[in-house]
């Protein structure tokens, strides 16, 4: 059975019937359909945006994908296309708006927060045009949708959850101002554990209950913070951590603490 395939090319098909060939050399880009969602409006949207938003488009996803090695679906070309188009088209209509969670997606994906910060510089370089700092973190979003294979609003979601999860732990430990490297290990736990939660993946391996009891016992301070952690997403979130996340939590808060305090 045959792939379906768009080649992109500055007057790829000038003179081209269907069925003709096309010159390799004209070839930029070649998008291989089999894995896309919605291929239909893949192909429309290819055919009704300016040739150099793909353009933009697909050398960010390039940037991404081969110089910080990120894993990203093949929608990202749609949904990333889709909307830096929008956003030129909404900037020069004076129409920029502020992302809720910019500082948190700045916080918790610096990573894909970089490829926004590249996809400004590219875009003011080659259209002259430069749009708001928030658009960094919206083309980001973008980027963590398509490594994580989830719609915006379940990665919305996610954010917002480490941030208050975030404010309730750090609520209860002194942090010295300019501290960097606990938080980050913690934020780095945030993640992996938001991310089952709101995937609602099953967890594998046995429960060790008399670990459970040894950790609840022994860091008695550290799991009073887990239990508002916990009160607090089961009430905003309907999400139930399991007693291994429980304590890898615990450990977690523990280590942070710690180091903040030493």
């Amino acid at each position: 059975m045959g792939v379906e395939l768009i080649a992109m090319g500055k007057g790829i098909g000038f003179e081209k019937k269907p069925g003709s060939e096309i010159d390799d050399a004209a070839v930029e880009k070649i998008f291989r359909l089999e894995n896309m969602d919605n291929k239909e409006h893949f192909k429309e949207l290819l055919g009704s945006l300016p040739l150099e938003h793909i353009r933009l488009s697909t050398d960010i996803i390039s940037y991404a994908r081969d110089s910080l090695g990120l894993t990203l679906s093949q929608n990202v070309y749609l949904t990333l296309t889709d909307h830096i188009s929008f956003a030129l088209n909404r900037h020069r209509e004076g129409m920029d708006f502020n992302i809720v969670l910019y500082d948190e997606i700045k916080l918790f994906y610096p990573l894909e927060y970089s490829v926004g910060r590249y996809a400004l510089e590219l875009i003011e370089e080659r259209l002259g045009c430069r749009l708001d700092e928030d658009e960094a973190a919206s083309i980001a979003l973008h980027i963590i949708n398509a490594e994580l294979n989830t719609a915006m609003g379940t990665t919305f979601v996610m954010v917002q959850m480490m941030r208050e999860m975030m404010e309730i732990i750090e609520n209860q430990i002194t942090i010295p101002e300019g501290a960097a490297y606990p938080r980050e290990r913690l934020i780095s736990d945030l993640k992996q554990l938001v991310n089952r939660l709101v995937s609602e993946e099953p967890i594998s391996g046995r429960e060790d209950e008399e670990l459970y009891r040894f950790v609840k016992e022994k860091y008695q301070e550290e799991y009073r913070i887990l239990d508002r952690v916990c009160e607090h997403i089961e009430r905003q979130y309907q999400c139930t951590m399991t007693p291994e996340e429980k304590v890898y939590l615990v450990l977690s808060i523990k280590r942070m603490k710690d180091l903040y305090t030493c």
